[in-house]
């Protein structure tokens, strides 16, 4: 398996779930990860780009172009083609389209993503879009912000909440032999993450508070970050990057944190913080974009703007034992409302929907 976060965990779980369905021939077209993603016996998998091409922009954009230009590529002509992360392949033949839209953060905040994959989106989303019969989006948030930029009649826009692996994300009891405490971060170490925020309002921390909660930073290793990893460096005696570890250390680190913090930007859904909220973990999470609407009222809210907003929530929920148990309790309760099996349902009866349209 590859490391997956974000687009690619969504992708893998509904996918994985979806292929169960033996009333369908499945075909899936993938690139990123190992053939293990999907290994069921009615599912026909193709790689179409392989890991090594990908790694070099050059030859992925012009992979991209070629996709994009021949139709022969792919002589089948599907029922039904849904594209999980955003932009459907002009190649790919079908008489029904869907996306799944996850965010706007490209034309918001291009900022935050690579200058190819800024191109690629300007030149094909809203003409590909378009074209689409359905939409699929993870959250009303987000749903608005297609409203708004799209064409798109709010009937053909359905929100499917993202899910957890509840098998792996639950609350057991701590592990006593970890004699330090510490603040948990989890996401890609890059700027849309805010984590650079979360670092100089840690910085400002008392060496008393640093010496008692330390910082872990887990998520792999994203663009843009050399001003971030400085600041760790500068405080790599209380800050730790683990970089990607598997879900059963991820779901251990969970479990054993005073408190997880999510202070990102601009997030399409945000599952981390729900994770947390499975293991018993209470959650301080950004009041920007899906995450309200995401975390609900199991959150501690905090600007990411305003650094001393970030230290000041962190404090408040470790030092208050009734707010943070308040919000263990909301946390629990509000996650099991997300599922990976529930969110596999929605999509199979908007596939089908659209489907006998």
């Amino acid at each position: 398996m590859g490391n997956l976060s974000g687009i690619g965990r969504y992708t893998y779980e509904i996918a994985n779930i979806l292929s169960q369905n033996s009333q369908y021939r499945w075909n899936f077209f993938y690139g990123y990860i190992s053939q293990k993603l999907i290994a069921r016996k009615n599912a026909k998998t193709e790689k179409y780009i392989r890991h090594l091409i990908t790694k070099n922009v050059f030859i992925k954009k012009v992979i991209r172009k070629l996709l994009c230009s021949f139709s022969g590529i792919f002589s089948i002509h599907y029922d039904l083609y849904w594209q999980p992360n955003f932009i459907p392949i002009k190649s790919i033949k079908a008489r029904k389209i869907i996306a799944t839209i996850h965010d706007f953060s490209w034309e918001l905040y291009p900022e935050f993503h690579p200058k190819e994959r800024i191109t690629y989106f300007q030149e094909n989303f809203y003409v590909q879009i378009a074209l689409c019969d359905h939409i699929i989006t993870g959250s009303y948030f987000t749903k608005k912000e297609i409203l708004d930029r799209t064409s798109m009649k709010p009937e053909n826009i359905t929100v499917i909440y993202h899910g957890i692996n509840h098998t792996l994300f639950k609350p057991l009891l701590k592990n006593k032999s970890i004699k330090q405490k510490y603040i948990l971060a989890v996401g890609s170490i890059e700027p849309r993450k805010n984590l650079k925020n979360l670092l100089l309002a840690y910085s400002q921390c008392e060496k008393i508070f640093k010496d008692e909660y330390h910082l872990y930073l887990v998520g792999d290793s994203g663009w843009k970050n050399d001003e971030i990893m400085k600041l760790v460096e500068n405080m790599n005696q209380w800050v730790h990057p683990t970089g990607y570890i598997s879900d059963a250390q991820l779901a251990d680190m969970y479990k054993n944190a005073s408190v997880f913090v999510y202070p990102s930007f601009y997030e399409g859904f945000g599952i981390p913080p729900l994770e947390a909220m499975a293991c018993g973990t209470a959650v301080i999470a950004s009041n920007a974009s899906t995450l309200p609407e995401v975390c609900g009222d199991a959150a501690y809210y905090v600007d990411p703007l305003d650094i001393n907003a970030i230290i000041d929530g962190i404090k408040k929920v470790l030092n208050d034992d009734v707010l943070r148990q308040n919000l263990i309790a909301k946390g629990l309760k509000h996650a099991q409302k997300f599922s990976w099996e529930k969110s596999a349902q929605e999509h199979m009866a908007v596939l089908e929907k659209v489907l006998k349209q």
